[in-house]
């Protein structure tokens, strides 16, 4: 009977703590869906209407959102991508290359997450101007390709692989390279697939360094272009804004729904050992 008490209560809290968490999407989605008026009215919280495709034209007017769309999925989907193959890369070295001072860099390496990224961001954008890659995705996409946090979790799944693969590859021929990506990166899907999710939802939501290198609307991410939509002195169309949220929520959903299966089991397989 006890037992039985305690899952109950553990359910319980359970379910208001999911209802807590899903909560603001539902009301994000629902609210897209009515007038500036409706919004903040307390009896259409959680009814909705029938202005979703008004709010959309009337953000397309305000903003040129579908390109500021197209700038967020080919900066974040770049930066994901070449994010996972070079973090991948130096986790591997870092954890299967013997090298002489091999620990003292990965040292210095994890020292430089200490860093702010606020200290950085003025030497980066001046770097960036001398470069001509100011207002263009390269001034984005460039400085956030090699990430600190990304090599330390690939070097502690890549220290549970087994040695004796790697050798065994070695001895029928096959190179650092075809190693690597043939017996390797292929069998750590789970800890690929969970710094792809930190990447991909940490570079969507991107808002700092994007306001400060890129200075024209049509180079805008989305959540600069949303964030645009608030400016003091004017009328703000809240119906709009919510419009362009539901836009900027439904990538990171469906992105972390097709790869939840292996975010747990990525996180978790650098904290066992044996």
């Amino acid at each position: 009977m006890k037992q039985n008490g305690s899952r109950i209560i553990i359910y319980i809290v359970l379910t208001i703590i999911s209802i807590v968490a899903v909560f603001p999407f539902i009301w994000t989605f629902i609210a897209s869906t009515h007038t500036n008026g409706q919004i903040f009215k307390l009896s259409y919280t959680l009814v909705p209407t029938g202005n979703f495709v008004e709010n959309l034209k009337q953000l397309q007017k305000l903003k040129p959102i579908w390109q500021n769309l197209l700038n967020s999925i080919f900066i974040t989907v770049t930066c994901t991508v070449f994010t996972l193959l070079l973090d991948s890369m130096a986790g591997y070295g870092f954890a299967k290359f013997k090298f002489k001072g091999k620990n003292a860099l990965f040292f210095g390496c994890l020292i430089t997450m200490m860093i702010p990224s606020q200290v950085t961001m003025v030497p980066l954008f001046i770097q960036m101007t001398k470069m001509h890659w100011v207002n263009t995705p390269a001034s984005i996409i460039v400085p956030a390709l090699a990430s600190m946090f990304g090599v330390f979790l690939m070097r502690q799944s890549f220290e549970q692989f087994p040695n004796d693969l790697i050798e065994s590859s070695k001895i029928d021929g096959a190179g650092e390279l075809r190693t690597f990506f043939q017996i390797v990166f292929p069998n750590m899907r789970a800890s690929i697939a969970s710094l792809g999710i930190l990447t991909f939802v940490t570079q969507w939501g991107n808002y700092m360094w994007p306001l400060i290198a890129l200075n024209s609307e049509k180079s805008f991410t989305l959540p600069l272009a949303l964030a645009m939509l608030i400016a003091p002195g004017e009328v703000i169309n809240y119906g709009a804004i919510m419009v362009g949220a539901v836009i900027a929520l439904l990538p990171v959903l469906i992105f972390f729904l097709i790869f939840q299966k292996n975010f747990i089991s990525g996180m978790l397989s650098g904290a066992i050992k044996g």
